[in-house]
């Protein structure tokens, strides 16, 4: 129960505990007892050091969310300009083959704002969270969102000038985005107007893609500039309320990250690439209390880490199977 409600905590913005003395299962105070060993400290250097001068590249995880965005969004531009009719509407709400699906904040921000339940969005609203809780976390922001895909080449775009010495990154607090969430939440009370939607670049790219290109692409371009010239990941990491929702409806997720103390070297690889690397805060040396961890309830499942570790140490799991996706 401790962990689950750690999980939120970081979620909402607070930051990874270094655990105590006594939080440290009997197991992970062994294996770290042992990790500190000074011969065992000098074959997981040596370990590290072959593996940075022989480094294999990885990108299977990176391929199949990039094939999957691109083929989701693809679907509403096809089923729309050629009169298929088998997606109707955009990401924020649709209609697949006749079934209403509706992306539970945008649903969230229309109830608040029109103080009305229509049958037809809680079928959407009930379809949508169950689809992604099946497969867990902020899946949403890294399979299935356009702006994603673009702020994940802006990203690149930042590390490269970053490296050049031309761009520093200047993070913000991460609570910001709890902030601004119960400030749209308020906004679309008070002024019964769906104020996030309207800024939303998941939206905006979304009607954009199947309907035409119009001024408000102009603000996802100044969102972008920001994160390459200012503030790695700031719209996904601080501003966006839709990952905090998809957070709490993936939270319990039959598919988690799973984290193996036995197999880390430590390196920190997988942090350097993670999207929210808070969630896999256990990764570094002397941190995780336990020997096996499933990744918090932020992680979008991008497989990132997974890709970058050599050893196995994170990967893809289905709870109480012990499977491997």
């Amino acid at each position: 129960m401790k962990r689950f409600l750690d999980s939120f905590r970081i979620m909402l913005g607070g930051e990874p505990r270094r655990p105590g003395k006594d939080d440290f299962t009997p197991e992970a105070r062994e294996l770290h007892a042992y990790k500190r060993r000074p011969e065992v400290a000098k074959k997981r250097i040596a370990m590290i050091r072959e593996e940075q001068e022989n480094p294999v590249l990885v990108i299977k995880w990176r391929v199949r969310r990039w094939i999957s965005i691109i083929i989701i969004n693809l679907l509403f531009v096809v089923s729309f300009w050629y009169d298929v009719q088998l997606i109707e509407g955009a990401l924020t709400a649709s209609r697949v083959v006749g079934f209403h699906m509706a992306d539970v904040n945008a649903a969230l921000q229309v109830v608040l704002a029109y103080k009305v339940l229509v049958l037809n969005l809680l079928i959407g609203i009930v379809t949508v969270t169950i689809m992604w809780w099946i497969v867990g976390g902020r899946s949403f922001c890294a399979w299935c969102c356009p702006y994603h895909l673009l702020a994940e080449f802006a990203e690149e775009l930042h590390l490269w000038l970053a490296k050049k010495g031309l761009v520093k990154d200047h993070p913000l607090h991460r609570g910001t985005r709890s902030v601004l969430y119960v400030i749209f939440v308020l906004l679309a009370l008070v002024t019964g107007y769906t104020v996030f939607e309207t800024i939303s670049p998941v939206g905006i790219l979304s009607r954009a893609l199947i309907y035409g290109a119009g001024v408000s692409l102009l603000w996802v371009a100044v969102l972008l500039l920001i994160e390459i010239f200012y503030t790695r990941r700031f719209w996904c990491r601080y501003i966006c309320p839709i990952g905090l929702t998809y957070g709490f409806v993936g939270k319990t997720s039959p598919v988690v990250v799973q984290y193996n103390l036995n197999h880390c070297l430590h390196e920190g690889k997988c942090i350097d690439v993670c999207l929210v690397p808070h969630v896999i805060d256990m990764t570094r040396k002397g941190r995780a209390d336990d020997v096996i961890i499933n990744v918090s309830a932020d992680c979008t499942r991008c497989g990132r880490c997974v890709e970058e570790c050599p050893t196995g140490a994170l990967t893809f799991k289905i709870r109480g199977t012990g499977g491997l996706l």
